[in-house]
Order: C-alpha cells, then structure tokens, then sequence
C-alpha cells in the first residue's frame, strides 16, 4: 500500500510521538509498504531522504525549538504540507493519508481528503485534543475546537494512543475510535547487566515543561543528598533555566548531567547506562519513554495517570505515585536506592514485560486499520 504521512514531530525534532511515527513507518516499510513522510524542517537536517521505500521530506515552517512548535510554527507547516501534499497524491497517487496528531496534521489530511478523494486516518497521540495537555494547548483549543470537528467526523478511521486519550476526545467529537498503544521493538536494546557497587543512575526523558512536571527532578532528588546516586536529564524546554538554577541552590551540579535534546540513538545509548527511569508528569497519555524504561530494563518511579499503569505494575517493577506528590516519588526512589536487591528485580520484570507492548503487533493493527479505510473509500 501507498502512504502518504503527515507529521509535524519526527526525529530528530520533537518528543516521544515523532518515535512512534518513525518506528511505524520503518515497520511498515519492511513489511514492503511504501511511505513518503511530509514533516518539518529544521536547522541544517536534509530537506530529503529516501530509504528504500520511505521518502521523508522535510519542510520550511519556521520551526525554531527542536522540542516544541508554537501556534505559528503549526500553522505555517499546515500550509506548507497542503500544497506539497496536494503535488504528491496527484503525481504518487498514494492509496491513503494518515495524519499523526490530530493537530495539526489532521486538518491538513482533512483538506487533502476534499480536494483529492483520498481517505485519510487520524493517530491521537495526546496533546492533540482537547483536554490532553491543558497547560499547552487550552488556548489553541478554544479557537480550534469549532473547526476540527470535520476533521475527526470525516476520518475514514481514527486511532488512540491510550484508552484516557480517546475518552478525552470523545467528550468533543461523536466518532468511533480504536485504541492501537504505542509499541516497541525490544530487540534494539540491550538493558546493561545490574552491579550493585555502582552509582545507581536516575534518568528523566523528555520537555523540561509544566506538564511533564520536569521540576519535580531536582526538587526530588534534592532531599536524598545523603544517598547514592546520578542523575541525567535527557530533553531541553522552557523550564531549562529554572531546573539548572534548583540544581545550583541545592549543590547537585556534580550529580547531574543535562545533555540537552538528543538523538534516538544516544537516548538509547544513555538508557542502557541507567538503572531507574522517573516520569513525574502530570498528564500524559502513552509516553514513548516508559516502553523505552521497559525495553532497557529499568525500575520506574511514575505518576499514576494515563496509560502508565499498563506498563507499570506498582511493586512489580516500579513505583505508581499521586501525581504532583514530592514526597511519594522521593520515598520510591529511597527504597530502590536503598535495597538494590529490589532494584535488581524490578528491572528483571521490565525486561519481562516488554513483550505485551512489541511494535509488530502494533503495526498489524495499524495495517488492519489502512485496510479498513481503504475498503470504505471502495465499498
């Protein structure tokens, strides 16, 4: 089948939704799928590539911040991706669309979908409807929310990341929605063997921003000075400043390590060197982050919210903690810095569970869903 995709996150750019557009179209591809991705461009990354059979172009939509796009940022690439769309289904004929986030990629699918008569699906990824991510995206919404209801009723088929997800979008639009989670493929990781007279390592993945609740990190780690431990914050974001000032006040700057935004590969590379994986978010559907937590076999100490309770089971192979609460993440890490025998067992059951979330059978359902689309443009 032909694919065109529209994505304004995929890697480099962006957070744990672009990995999941990668990881599907990489997967589809090898299952001899043709994909050509429309995502943006930025700084000095290729305005093409071709792999085979996945052809990602990148384009100009004065993209500024590798881990965020603004409003106009948003808008600029709507437009952008329209036009080229509209020259790529009339010269590659591609047998379907699919819109990763509803915005703002959906409107683009949406307007292709008219002009062309190609069907096109939609994969909510979170933030991307109304009630996902509040602190970003609540006052697009109030303008927005009018005009994405064609949007969502005239998707041949739509998909969910997470059962939170499609209820939060099925308060606002009257349509039929699949949960298909986010996958993984295990075999890219090699979790490091566990040694008990090493530092343990904390790791933090993601926006430093008011919903992944990055300043709770420093804050947290703060009051267990007197314990063991490193910690590396992988991402960049606009509370960047505020977290290296917390780590000054509190005289952590040889405990900690913020590389900034980084490849998949050196994320990675950085997982496997890790021993707990700490997700303090506020709101959050399926985070890329936790499945990476279980395929490079680390203890998670998370907020209860979301999806994150399938992946982690409280007492099994992590912690499940009150959102927001200082002191219930601080005494989960105490305990996994202070007895390593759990440690070393919570990380055996992430590598065990990893299996329920494997990318192939993720990447069946979404063929199923294409057919699906594709059958109700012909029926």
């Amino acid at each position: 089948m032909k694919v065109l995709v529209i994505s304004h996150e995929y890697p480099p750019i962006g957070g744990g939704g672009g990995k999941v557009v990668q990881d599907l179209c990489i997967g589809l591809v090898a299952r001899g799928h043709h994909i050509h991705l429309l995502t943006a461009l930025f700084e000095n990354l290729p305005g093409k590539e071709s792999m085979g059979n996945l052809v990602i172009e990148r384009l100009p939509s004065k993209r500024t911040e590798s881990f965020r796009a603004g409003f106009g940022t948003m808008a600029s690439f709507v437009w952008k991706s329209l036009w080229r769309g509209l020259k790529v289904i009339r010269t590659w004929h591609p047998d379907l669309i699919h819109a990763h986030f509803a915005v703002p990629s959906g409107a683009v699918a949406y307007a292709l979908s008219v002009l062309t008569r190609t069907p096109y699906i939609i994969t909510a990824h979170g933030g991307d409807v109304p009630g996902g991510a509040p602190e970003k995206t609540g006052g697009w919404f109030r303008f927005v929310l009018p005009f994405s209801k064609p949007v969502w009723k005239h998707a041949a088929a739509i998909a969910a990341v997470s059962s939170q997800t499609r209820q939060l979008a099925q308060k606002h639009y009257s349509v039929d929605i699949q949960v298909i989670p986010n996958g993984i493929d295990p075999s890219a990781y090699q979790p490091g063997n566990f040694n008990s007279s090493k530092t343990p390592v904390i790791i933090y993945i993601g926006r430093f921003s008011p919903e992944k609740n990055a300043l709770a990190v420093p804050q947290v780690l703060s009051t267990l000075k007197h314990l063991a431990w490193e910690c590396v914050m992988l991402g960049d974001g606009p509370q960047m400043s505020e977290i290296k000032a917390l780590i000054r006040q509190h005289q952590l700057m040889q405990r900690f390590t913020l590389p900034g935004w980084v490849d998949p590969v050196e994320v990675v590379n950085w997982m496997e060197k890790s021993d707990i994986l700490f997700m303090p978010s506020l709101r959050d559907a399926m985070p890329m982050a936790g499945l990476q937590g279980l395929a490079a076999g680390m203890a998670i100490v998370a907020s209860k919210i979301g999806s994150i309770p399938d992946i982690v089971a409280d007492n099994e192979n992590g912690f499940l903690v009150v959102p927001g609460e200082l002191n219930g993440y601080a005494a989960a890490i105490m305990r996994l810095l202070e007895d390593h025998i759990l440690l070393e067992n919570f990380r055996h059951k992430s590598s065990d569970f990893v299996a329920r979330f494997n990318i192939s059978e993720v990447i069946s359902a979404y063929e199923a869903l294409y057919q699906k689309a594709v059958e109700r443009k012909t029926g």
